[in-house]
Parts: C-alpha cells; sequence; structure tokens
C-alpha cells in the first residue's frame, strides 16, 4: 500500500515529472495523429485508383505470335469473362495516348508547351474508348462526373455533363448543331489547365502504326460535353473519355480494345481467386497465353504495387521517426528518476529501517514510471484521437487564422483531410508508451533497491 501512496506523492510533488508526461504525451498523439492521417491517404488512394481501374484489368497482348499488330474482337473475351461466378460485370477500355492541339487563338498554348524547355508542359493526354453504359456498371466513372470540386478550389474547371448516364450525348443547351465533331468528356485539371468550356472544340493529333511497322499521323476534332473529376491528379490532368467506336475511327480500325476492367461481387475475399479462375479459363480459350498469363489478368494494386508500396513504406519510415519522440520521452524519465533516486536517499534508508524490501523500493520508483505513462499515454491517446478525427476543422481554421492554406487540396485533389482510426493501433501505441516508460525506469528503480541502508542514512 505505502507503494501506491508513496510514488504518487513523489510524482506530485515534484513538477519536473510534467516534462516526462509531456513527452509521452506527445509521443502518443503524434503517432496516432500522424499514422491516422497516412491511413487515411493510403485508404482514399486506394479509392481513387481502384475506381479507374476497377478490380482487375486484363490486358491481350496487342501483338501476334509472329510479333504483327493484330486487332482481336473484345466479344469472346467479354463472354468468358462475364459468365465468371467472381465477376459482377465487364467492360472493354481501348487506351492510346495522343497530343492535345487548341484551336484558334489558343493554339499558340499548344505551340508553347511542344516547345517547353523543361518538356513538362507537352499537352500529352491519355484516351481512353469507353461503351459508356458498360462502363457506369464497371467503373466509378459516374461518381467522377457527379462529383464537384470544394468550395475552396480555385484552380479548378468544373464543367457538369448533363446526363451523366449519358455523357456523350449532344448537350441540350449546345448551340451548335455539329455530327462531325464527336463529343468527349475531359480532366477538370485538364479543362483548367486549357481554358477549356462546354462546346469547346479540341483536335486531337495521334500516330498509328500499320502492319509493316509504317507510322501515320492522325487527328481528329471533337466538342467538350463535360469535365469528370476523379480524384487521381494524373487522370484528371491527361485523361479524355470518348466513345470506343470514336477512338477505333480515329485509329483507322487498327484496334478495337486494349484491356477488360472488371468489377468483381467480393473483391476483398476473391480477388486471388477471381485471378486465378480467369486466366485458366481465358488460358483454356486460346485468348491469352500461359507464359505471360501473370501479366496479363492483373488485379488494381498489382498494376499499382509500386505506388500502393511508397506510400506503405513512407507509414512505416513515420511510425520509425515518431517512436523516436518515445524514446526520448524515455530518456526523459530516466533522467528524473535518477536524480530522485540521489535526492530520496534517505528516504530509501528510512524505509528500509522501517522493514521495506528491495523489491519493495523497485515497485515504488517504477510505479512513478508507471504513472508517468498511465497519464502521458491517456492523454495523448485522447488528444491524438480527438485530433485525427476531427483534423479537416481544425485545419481549416488554422488556415483562416493565419492566412495560409495548410492543406492545399488543389495538388492531392481530395475534399478533406483523410484520417482513419485504427483501435488496434492505438491500442499498440498505448502499450509501447508503458513498456517504453518502465525500460527506462528499471535502472534508476534498480539503482535504489541495491542502495544499502546505513549508507542510505547517512548520506548528506
Amino acid at each position: 500500500m505505502y507503494k501506491r501512496f508513496l510514488s504518487w506523492r513523489y510524482l506530485v510533488a515534484r513538477p519536473t515529472n510534467l516534462i516526462g508526461i509531456a513527452g509521452i504525451t506527445i509521443g502518443v498523439g503524434a503517432l496516432i495523429l500522424i499514422l491516422s492521417i497516412m491511413t487515411g491517404f493510403l485508404a482514399e488512394t486506394k479509392d481513387t485508383l481502384r475506381g479507374s481501374l476497377s478490380d482487375i484489368v486484363v490486358e491481350p497482348s496487342p501483338f501476334s505470335r509472329f510479333g504483327e499488330p493484330h486487332a482481336p474482337e473484345p466479344g469472346p473475351f467479354l463472354e468468358i469473362i462475364r459468365a465468371n461466378p467472381y465477376v459482377e460485370s465487364a467492360t472493354a477500355h481501348l487506351t492510346w495516348g495522343g497530343i492535345l492541339v487548341l484551336e484558334d487563338h489558343e493554339s499558340t498554348r499548344s505551340s508553347m508547351g511542344m516547345s517547353s524547355t523543361l518538356g513538362n508542359a507537352i499537352p500529352i493526354v491519355q484516351l481512353v474508348g469507353i461503351d459508356a453504359a458498360e462502363e457506369l456498371a464497371a467503373t466509378d466513372l459516374e461518381e467522377s462526373l457527379r462529383r464537384t470540386p470544394p468550395p475552396e478550389a480555385i484552380f479548378t474547371s468544373h464543367i457538369p455533363v448533363e446526363d451523366p448516364l449519358d455523357p456523350f450525348a449532344r448537350p441540350q443547351s449546345s448551340t451548335h448543331d455539329d455530327f462531325f465533331r464527336p463529343y468527349v468528356i475531359v480532366g477538370e485539371q485538364l479543362a483548367f489547365n486549357n481554358n477549356l468550356r462546354r462546346d469547346s472544340v479540341i483536335n486531337i493529333a495521334t500516330v498509328t502504326f500499320d502492319a509493316a511497322g509504317e507510322a501515320t499521323q492522325a487527328n481528329r476534332e471533337y466538342r467538350v460535353a463535360g469535365t469528370f473529376r476523379s480524384g487521381e491528379n494524373d487522370a484528371d490532368a491527361t485523361r479524355i473519355y470518348l466513345e470506343r467506336d470514336a477512338l477505333m475511327d480515329l485509329l483507322g480500325d487498327r484496334m478495337r480494345f486494349t484491356q477488360v476492367v472488371v468489377k468483381l461481387r467480393d473483391y476483398e475475399n476473391d480477388s486471388a481467386a477471381a485471378v486465378e479462375s480467369l486466366g485458366e479459363e481465358l488460358v483454356a480459350a486460346g485468348l491469352l497465353p500461359r507464359s505471360s498469363l501473370q501479366w496479363r489478368v492483373r488485379t488494381w494494386e498489382d498494376l499499382r504495387a509500386n505506388f500502393l508500396a511508397a506510400v506503405k513504406n513512407e507509414r512505416v519510415l513515420m511510425a520509425i521517426m515518431l517512436g523516436l519522440v518515445l524514446i526520448v520521452a524515455g530518456f526523459t524519465v530516466f533522467a528524473i528518476l535518477s536524480m530522485m533516486v540521489t535526492e530520496k536517499r534517505r528516504d530509501i534508508g528510512t524505509l528500509t529501517a522501517l522493514g521495506a524490501t528491495p523489491n519493495g523500493i523497485m515497485v515504488l520508483f517504477l510505479m512513478i514510471g508507471f504513472w508517468d505513462a498511465l497519464l502521458g499515454a491517456a492523454i495523448g491517446a485522447t488528444l491524438g484521437t480527438l485530433g485525427a478525427i476531427y483534423i479537416d476543422p481544425i485545419e481549416r481554421q488554422i488556415s483562416d487564422w493565419i492566412g495560409i492554406q495548410i492543406f492545399d487540396r488543389n495538388v492531392y485533389m481530395f475534399d478533406h483531410i483523410p484520417a482513419v482510426v485504427d483501435p488496434l493501433a492505438v491500442a499498440l501505441f498505448v502499450l509501447g508508451a508503458f513498456v517504453c516508460t518502465l525500460f527506462f525506469s528499471a535502472v534508476p528503480a534498480w539503482r535504489a533497491a541495491r542502495m544499502h541502508p546505513i549508507d542510505a542514512l547517512r548520506y548528506e
């Protein structure tokens, strides 16, 4: 009983103990806050990337076994894929690269981009030919068409399509009766960077290749029907969606499709089984070679493995760096307890003379470290969790006070600061704080327990 009473009295009687408690509070709170934000960024990024790629991507080789370009039809692929029990829906994509050429007085902007010294202003775009009805069922394109920018967004150009279920239809508000320029939808950032409006005319130039490998220039004009906001910065700045037939016409019918995107019924549980099942069925039908199957049927996470791994590595590195704060706090507790043991030598001698055992003395000083860990971890966990939950309004308020936008939503394309609080991670951080503090408290406590009572009582 005396150990608990005296340990608490020693704690509150010495204000320097607040330094150790504050260090543990900062360490635990920072760990929870920063790693919750990193986890939220990872989850938000996964949702964003997954929206444009769906769950599984099947990519047949665009070349025949003799190395010549060929144009396989998507029908046989879609028939087998849609019949798979793991699959909910699937659609074919035709992707190709091109250069955006602006018309009239804006053509100067295109010339400046092509002549850029750094090469980062060249208006290169990714053309994605889709079947609208199938695309809306297999990916999150409809959500991207309906998503609006946040109120504080400045560098954006939001042009909502009139009918998200038929995005390539001629807008009813259009004053142009133009049947020779198909309508397309472009990323918001692409529209902003090139000052595009609804019904703006754009000229897309590209290069196609014949069976002999000869390059042929191709270009065609299109009109802008609206914009999409996927949340993926690269996609919103470079991607243009158009009907697959319109892109086939631009490429001279050399290509029918380049990939099939597949949406599963239960991705979390069935992704591995679905990849294996689809691969075997497509190989059995002679549509894919077994030798390169691992590169032809992949999940969206496999396609983005390097990027996702980089985010995960950053989270681990951040945890290690913030964990050093706990170690510093542990050293602070060690220093404070060491000075306390020196100052309380006469008390230690008195307690020993009154019958306290060495183990009792050691537990007494360990309990001081326990109180430090308990108070610091509890306050840190509370502040860190609340900070993670309310980080977005806190950031907005601080940005208003200082007049500087701390989190630029135009860079990350998120409407809010994402944060996901993991209860297991919080528990592990609190446990780590206890282990670290008690570890550094053990040495002073052990030194106090080994102190001889006669020497302690003679201490001046």
